[in-house]
């Protein structure tokens, strides 16, 4: 019921996932990222608490391969779970346990991984993780496009109506986190959300850092 993608960018530092689902509100439980440390994602039969759990593990020098073999070991309906996670410059690690749903399957690039499950061919991970390597652009554009390609290669075997993506910089507060919470058209729909913001991001860094220097707020009554 859902298909993600998780990467960092080298030159910047920035770590992101951007993931959809037939399900509501997707990327408020399955999303998870932290300036400095790394993202992960907590998806399938869904327990949000285990993408910080991997996160606060690699926090601390776990590999992520390590963080998730040792999160397998000992965690209960683990076989429920498909996780995946990346740090800054290890491989990055996934896993899906033996009663992820439907058609299921990862792939592990140099600075992404994708996974997936009820997927409608297990083609998609590896797709969005080619699209994502192969493209150009700030990580939140790279994201977004590989998860288009995710759905022009299947995608989920049903309708998606949900998507969202996650990028976290330098500040402890994530600098994009956009949602379509409910749509026909969720990827579409948060692409064009994405085009709107993206001028805009930098103006609303500046304006928690220094608002007597900020830009104009561009609202009613701003002079």
């Amino acid at each position: 019921m859902t298909f993600s993608i998780i990467a960092r960018c080298k030159k910047t530092g920035q770590f992101g996932g951007a993931i959809s689902s037939s399900s509501p509100a997707v990327a408020a439980r399955c999303l998870q990222a932290k300036a400095g440390v790394g993202v992960a994602t907590s998806q399938n039969i869904t327990d949000p608490y285990l993408a910080n759990i991997l996160l606060d593990m690699i926090k601390y020098d776990l590999a992520p391969e390590e963080a998730i073999s040792e999160l397998v070991k000992n965690t209960d309906f683990i076989e429920y779970r498909q996780l995946s996670v990346l740090n800054s410059d290890q491989p990055p690690a996934v896993f899906s346990g033996e009663n992820t749903l439907g058609v299921h399957s990862e792939c592990i690039g140099e600075h992404a991984v994708g996974a997936g499950n009820l997927l409608a061919n297990a083609d998609v991970p590896a797709k969005m993780v080619e699209v994502f390597h192969a493209s150009e652009g700030s990580l939140a554009e790279r994201l977004l496009i590989a998860l288009q390609a995710g759905l022009d290669a299947g995608g989920e075997a049903g309708t998606v109506h949900s998507a969202g993506i996650l990028v976290v910089d330098k500040l402890e507060w994530p600098t994009i986190n956009l949602r379509i919470d409910w749509s026909e058209s969720p990827i579409q729909d948060l692409y064009q959300l994405w085009k709107l913001y993206e001028p805009q991001v930098e103006d609303y860094v500046v304006r928690a850092l220094n608002p007597s220097g900020s830009p104009a707020y561009g609202v009613l009554g701003d002079e």
